[in-house]
């Protein structure tokens, strides 16, 4: 990805700008008196900071008032809403980690969750992958998630047995075996993650094509 520089002042970069299973992160402009639905998001924690104007966030039953320069997080399944104030649009930078499809949860005044909704990837300023045959799609993301059962199995093994040299290494004072025992497990651990964004990332690209969205 090319190093690009994004500025909220200008129009074409009122929009989602990184959208990926790891992160979706964009500027948002709200007119004056603007209310947000009222959701949570499953998996992801969401940050907010604050560019122009003011606004009301309500986050898992309080209410706050923020201002450019303040930001606020909302955390996975905390019930979230923002209303603009004041006579000036609002604009501010906002971040969900992760990005994975059902994004967004409906939510009651009293907590209630709506029904699951899955969403167009156009909701997000992305395309929908149509070239891909759904068949196909389906069978890389059984695939994926096929690789990321096996890596498991076979590092919780590997884990197992590190652990326990581990603890001998810490017993002992063994700085070195204890550090180098340290980077195998990260190893891993790096692994298992790459492997976790990669079914993600299909899944992401899956779901659009696959019943109901919107």
């Amino acid at each position: 990805m090319a190093f690009e520089i994004f500025d909220f002042r200008k129009e074409e970069h009122i929009k989602n700008l990184l959208v990926t299973p790891h992160i979706r992160s964009r500027f948002l402009r709200m007119q004056p008196g603007e209310v947000a639905g009222l959701h949570s998001h499953d998996l992801g924690h969401e940050i907010f900071l604050i560019l122009q104007g003011r606004c009301v966030f309500h986050i898992a039953g309080s209410e706050q008032e923020l201002c450019a320069g303040q930001l606020c997080v909302a955390l996975a399944d905390e019930v979230h809403q923002v209303r603009t104030i004041g006579d000036e649009p609002m604009v501010m930078y906002l971040s969900v980690t992760p990005h994975i499809q059902p994004t967004h949860t409906g939510r009651d005044p009293d907590g209630t969750r709506h029904p699951t909704r899955f969403q167009p990837s156009s909701s997000y300023d992305v395309e929908t992958d149509t070239d891909t045959p759904i068949d196909e799609l389906i069978d890389k993301f059984t695939a994926a998630a096929d690789d990321l059962a096996r890596a498991a199995s076979d590092q919780a093994t590997a884990q197992a047995a590190r652990s326990d040299q581990l603890k001998a290494a810490l017993a002992a004072g063994d700085e070195a075996q204890a550090t180098e025992l340290r980077e195998a497990m990260w190893q891993d651990v790096y692994q298992s993650f790459k492997r976790t964004y990669a079914l993600a990332d299909v899944w992401n690209d899956l779901t659009p094509r696959v019943g109901k969205v919107g």
